[in-house]
């Protein structure tokens, strides 16, 4: 799953790619065209070695590896992966507003939104009913096509022409929201009410950058079950 062109000082990500923290990493680095060694972890196992010195404090996934020095939580080292590669295309605006606005919706898919989605796959917790999760999804997506249709100012995806931070935040999920969407019967990508959403995530699934990221969708479909039986 590693990006074919190879550059100068040693690159490895260590993760899982049913996490879409770890796919998160695994776009950028492909649209920057970085060769990277792959270290698979198993999460719910015995925690590698590596894992553990490289992030000491959380102990997780996804850690990135340059030069022998790591760089710890996703959104961080999307960063950085910009930063280090500056080759086209940018991940990160070039304008600090433009930056600080995909910051902020990046934060907002984080900490709002997929919480959402999760809940779906794990069941409603006490005092909350399917339908009101079910209801504050659909507002966040809607919030997010509101959010598309400002930030790519009528180009293909967030980042305009190509794919840039909020694309990738969004875009490492999606395998978890179709599967989330088949198991709960909730719609959340739905042509009537988020058309440029549902547009944008057809051709950022189809971008060679997002290609062999991810699981199959059957994979993510028996996850979310299994996650959901295991809640019961």
């Amino acid at each position: 799953m590693a990006a074919a062109s190879a550059t100068t000082g040693e690159v490895k990500l260590l993760g899982l790619w049913r996490s879409p923290y770890v796919t998160r990493v695994g776009i950028a680095l492909n649209l920057k065209k970085v060769g990277y060694e792959f270290v698979q972890e198993e999460v719910q196992g015995q925690k590698s070695e590596i894992l553990l010195k490289s992030n000491p404090v959380y102990k997780k996934i996804p850690v990135l590896i340059h030069q022998g020095k790591p760089v710890c939580e996703s959104a961080i080292i999307v960063e950085y992966i910009d930063e280090i590669w500056t080759s086209e295309p940018p991940i990160l605006s070039s304008h600090p507003f433009d930056r600080a606005v995909a910051r902020f919706w990046v934060t907002y898919i984080d900490d709002k939104l997929l919480a959402l989605v999760r809940t779906l796959a794990f069941g409603a917790t006490e005092g909350t009913s399917k339908a009101e999760v079910a209801d504050g999804g659909a507002e966040a997506f809607q919030l997010l096509e509101e959010a598309f249709a400002k930030c790519s100012h009528g180009k293909e995806y967030f980042g305009g022409d190509t794919i840039g931070y909020v694309d990738i935040a969004l875009g490492c999920w999606l395998g978890w929201i179709k599967a989330v969407e088949e198991v709960s019967n909730i719609k959340f990508l739905d042509e009537k009410k988020v058309p440029l959403l549902v547009g944008w995530a057809e051709r950022f699934l189809q971008n060679e950058a997002a290609k062999g990221t991810m699981l199959e969708a059957d994979e993510y479909v028996q996850r979310v079950k299994n996650l959901s039986a295991s809640a019961r």
